[in-house]
Parts: C-alpha cells; sequence; structure tokens
C-alpha cells in the first residue's frame, strides 16, 4: 500500500443488504441497526442500493428512504454512497439526482448493462452521470454482470473528470488495475474478496465489500496486518476467510442470498430465492468457523 493512495470514501466499505419485513416491504429499523453495526465493527463506508442492495428490485422510493433512514443512524461521518446506473441514461440521471438530494456522498455508477454499448457509449454514459450532480462518482466495473468491461483506455480518459474519483473493480483484471493505477489518481476499491489483499498490496484504496455484512473484522484484518507491515500475518488471515468467501460469492447462489441467509434480515425479493437448506447449513458453518478462528 503506497502512502499516497487516494481514499476518497474510506478503506473499508460494505455493499450493505437491504433489509426486508416478512412481508416483503423495506425494514428501515432494520437497515439503521444493521448499517450502525456495520460501522462499529471496522466499516470506514457503506454503499447501499447496490447490487447487494437488491437494487434492481427496489423502487426510487425505497432506495431514496433506505438512504436517509442510514444516514440518521450514522451521521455525516460516515462515508455513504448509493448505487444508480442501468440500462437508460435518462433513469440513472434521475437516481443519481434523487441520491444527492437523501443525502449520499457519492455514487456508486454501474456500467449500462444489457445492451452492451460500446466505449464510446459507455465514456458518455458516466460523463453524463458526471455532469448530473455534484457528487463524486464510483465507477462500477462488473462485466459478469453487465456484460461489458470499463476498458483500461476508458478509464483512463475518465479519470480526467473531477468527480470521477474512484473504481470498484470486479473485472478480476489485476493488471488493467496495475495499468491504471500507474497513470491516474484514481482510487481501486476491490470488489472481489478474493482480490481485496492482492489489489490493496499494489496501490489499491481498500474493498466494497459483501461478505462484510456477515464478518466486517474479519474482513478487515489483513488490511490492518497489512498496513502494520506484517505482512506474513496479512496472508494469513487472508486465508482465514477463503472458505467463507467461497461459499457466499462463488457457490452458485448471489450473495444478497447467501449474506441474507446469515442474517436476520428478512427475505429477498424475487426472481431471487432463498438459500436452501443443504447451502445454508454450509454457510453456517463456514461462518462459524472463521469467528472461532
Amino acid at each position: 500500500m503506497t502512502a499516497t493512495a487516494p481514499r476518497p470514501f474510506g478503506r473499508t466499505l460494505c455493499a450493505m443488504i437491504t433489509p426486508f419485513t416478512a412481508a416483503g416491504a423495506l425494514d428501515p429499523d432494520d437497515a439503521r441497526a444493521h448499517a450502525a453495526r456495520l460501522v462499529a465493527e471496522g466499516c470506514d463506508g457503506i454503499v447501499l442500493s447496490g447490487t447487494t442492495g437488491e437494487s434492481p428490485t427496489t423502487t426510487d422510493a425505497e432506495k431514496s428512504a433506505l438512504l436517509r433512514a442510514v444516514r440518521a443512524e450514522v451521521g455525516d461521518g460516515v462515508p455513504l454512497l448509493s448505487g444508480v446506473g442501468g440500462p437508460d441514461t435518462a433513469a440513472t440521471l434521475r437516481l443519481a439526482r434523487q441520491a444527492e438530494e437523501a443525502g449520499a456522498d457519492g455514487l456508486l455508477v454501474v456500467s449500462p448493462y444489457y445492451s452492451r454499448p460500446p466505449q464510446a457509449a459507455v465514456e458518455a454514459y458516466f460523463l453524463r452521470v458526471a455532469e448530473s450532480t455534484g457528487l463524486p462518482l464510483m465507477l462500477y466495473d462488473i462485466p459478469g454482470r453487465t456484460g461489458v468491461r470499463i476498458e483500461p483506455e476508458t478509464l483512463l480518459r475518465l479519470a480526467e473528470h473531477p468527480r470521477v474519483v474512484a473504481v470498484k473493480d470486479c473485472s478480476s483484471d489485476l493488471l488493467g488495475a496495475t495499468q491504471v493505477l500507474a497513470r491516474t489518481s484514481l482510487a481501486y476499491y476491490s470488489g472481489c474478496e478474493e482480490l481485496n489483499l492482492p489489489l490493496y498490496a499494489v496501490g489499491g484504496a481498500g474493498y466494497v465489500s459483501t461478505v462484510a455484512n456477515v464478518a466486517p473484522r474479519q474482513v478487515r484484518a489483513p488490511l490492518d496486518a497489512f498496513d502494520a507491515g506484517r505482512t506474513d500475518e496479512a496472508a494469513r488471515l487472508n486465508g482465514l476467510t477463503a472458505r467463507l468467501v467461497e461459499l457466499m460469492m462463488a457457490s452458485g447462489l448471489p450473495g444478497t442470498v447467501t449474506a441474507k441467509a446469515l442474517l436476520d434480515a428478512g427475505p429477498v425479493r424475487e426472481p431471487l430465492q432463498p438459500a436452501g437448506r443443504e447451502a445454508a447449513d454450509g454457510l453456517r458453518k463456514a461462518y462459524e468457523e472463521l469467528l472461532a478462528a
């Protein structure tokens, strides 16, 4: 980790679930309680209404209510980002302005998905969002879901805009990230837990983690050890999280489903389905083993 690496939203961010009641409605009380626990256990910031927050199936009004509830709980000292973005630029701009009005500190802007636009159109989309509010942007590069990369050359151009300050990297392209880090001041946040420590070691800012919903201290521990110069311990602590990361993020179930299987946070919304008994039991076992390690 370089001493000059930018951290515009902190270092250890959680991609927070959106709690629902048993009837499937937004549960702002549970959201406030969960956010408070995340901050108490080591999360510097929180990303709301992202993939893990079930943004495709929450309404615009629910996104705003969630943001306002969490802001009221954690105060102004904790960076809150709100997820926006999608296949419709106009809708994305509306969400961006709504998030600014509701008190967001920044926007997590996912690439325009499904239509698979060329890079020139991807670049134009992000610039439109950057010009729509006064908020800083974290670009969300997750081609496995969107069907389109934010190519390194596109990132280099976008980095010239003063409000494009960060990337949530789910491209699994460590070489590409290293090249952009070397040529820009963009803050790189790992969006894949297995790359949290490797990306941090080459100059990344930290992470935006789904697993942090259930094990915030354990996900943070390798970065703390690395910052203290205890690289062997950082590697060991990183290894301890591997089984839970595998089951939560690489088992074929979405991270939202696996996180909610370990938390009393209500159901997931269709078309998602809850984890089955066998998967839930495996998650619980790995979780308890990590806590006991």
